[in-house]
């Protein structure tokens, strides 16, 4: 199975965290943004946003950890668009903060979880095994 990561960068840790967890279950990781440093010149945009869109097409899922940053929400809508599993994480349920939310947050095909890491990547693996 091949998955993406999206995130913000204030979440690279625990993005590197469940990637890494995943990889050690066999999983495939279609593309790490989180060896990238801030783009400075719109090339390096252009560059990381093609990785990033490749690599969400390849997945058979994506997870989405919150709070998440701008490109996260167009690599949400991209997945949806392609209809792949989607799984939103928060550890705090963030979803539910009116202020917050996103409408694509609250869409029956997406999954959410609200837990611990270990806790999401245990129900990433044995979701993805049904």
């Amino acid at each position: 199975m091949k998955f993406y990561v999206a995130s913000s960068f204030k979440n690279i840790d625990k993005v590197r965290y469940v990637s890494e967890q995943l990889k050690n279950k066999g999983y495939i990781h279609t593309y790490d943004w989180t060896k990238n440093k801030r783009a400075s010149t719109f090339k390096e945009l252009k560059q990381i946003g093609q990785k990033e869109k490749n690599a969400v097409i390849e997945s058979d899922f994506i997870v989405i950890l919150l709070p998440a940053g701008k490109s996260s929400h167009i690599e949400l809508g991209i997945a949806l668009g392609l209809n792949k599993k989607v799984i939103l994480y928060s550890p705090n349920d963030q979803r539910k903060d009116f202020a917050k939310s996103s409408t694509f947050y609250h869409l029956s095909e997406v999954l959410k979880f609200t837990g611990t890491l270990d806790e999401l990547v245990n129900f990433l693996t044995v979701k993805e095994k049904d």
